[in-house]
């Protein structure tokens, strides 16, 4: 009987050790998968994003942007009390032209200067943002210098990943010969985790065309997976879109965003 007790016991601690490590390794994953997802972690990063709209409203033509986006995290210094978090975005598009072929090429770059204004609980960040003209053809860019304001909120649990990315833009210099632009972004994002790094996510954007009236607003559904090699986050992830509100013609009807994002050091 003594024998069988101390199996028992011993039986007992195994069963415990087993449910401490399942569960930090869960909460592992999760804490990288939160990591790389949230635009505010203060680690250098590189993400390769592409966006394919095979179906549009009014039109049998269809989009793509590939996005390269870099991001470097600035430390506190004399001049700047909070940390500030810099992200390019650099478009290769694809965009249909009046005589039913295609034009792809460089697209106008997009940059922001995040200063992250709270760091616990549910965190803030704000800044100025520059969009630049530098499409290689009418058709990717809009021809004109833009300038305006971003935002970000992010509340991060273990379990799951809320916020929002939104951001505002208006022109104010660029070729004569083009309409004014001014637009507004909001892209909430709802990600949600699951054992061994992976996740469910919904982060579509919806995009306001202010001077035009245009505007979408898609809901996505889809899951990815982040890993670590090294000091390297790796993440990777599919998600179908599809706009539930539109006005205007051109504008996506289904979306496939994919990615890879890469967050190095942290």
């Amino acid at each position: 009987m003594r024998k069988l007790r101390a199996w028992k016991r011993l039986g007992s601690v195994c069963v415990g050790c087993t449910l401490l490590a399942s569960g930090a390794m869960a909460q592992t994953s999760a804490e990288l998968a939160n990591k790389s997802n949230n635009p505010l972690n203060l680690a250098p990063a590189f993400n390769i994003h592409n966006f394919y709209s095979p179906r549009l409203y009014g039109s049998g033509a269809h989009t793509n942007d590939f996005l390269l986006r870099p991001t470097i995290p600035i430390a506190p210094g004399s001049l700047v009390g909070v940390p500030q978090i810099v992200r390019g975005t650099i478009p290769i598009s694809t965009r249909p032209n009046a005589n039913g072929s295609y034009d792809t090429g460089l697209g106008d770059i997009n940059l922001f200067d995040i200063f992250l204004l709270r760091s616990e609980g549910i965190q803030l960040g704000a800044g100025p943002l520059l969009t630049i003209p530098t499409a290689t053809d009418p058709s990717l860019g809009t021809g004109k210098w833009q300038a305006g304001l971003a935002g970000v909120v992010v509340d991060a649990k273990p379990a799951r990943l809320l916020g929002m990315l939104v951001q505002w833009q208006h022109s104010f210099a660029g070729q004569s010969s083009r309409p004014d632009v001014q637009s507004l972004t909001a892209q909430p994002f709802a990600i949600f985790n699951l054992p061994h790094g992976w996740y469910i996510r919904s982060t579509g954007t919806w995009t306001f065309d202010l001077q035009r009236g245009s505007y979408y607003v898609p809901v996505g559904l889809g899951a990815g997976k982040a890993w670590k090699e090294g000091s390297t986050i790796f993440n990777a992830f599919i998600e179908p879109q599809y706009s539930v509100l539109h006005d205007g013609a051109g504008v996506p009807q289904w979306t496939v965003f994919a990615g890879l994002n890469m967050t190095f050091g942290k």
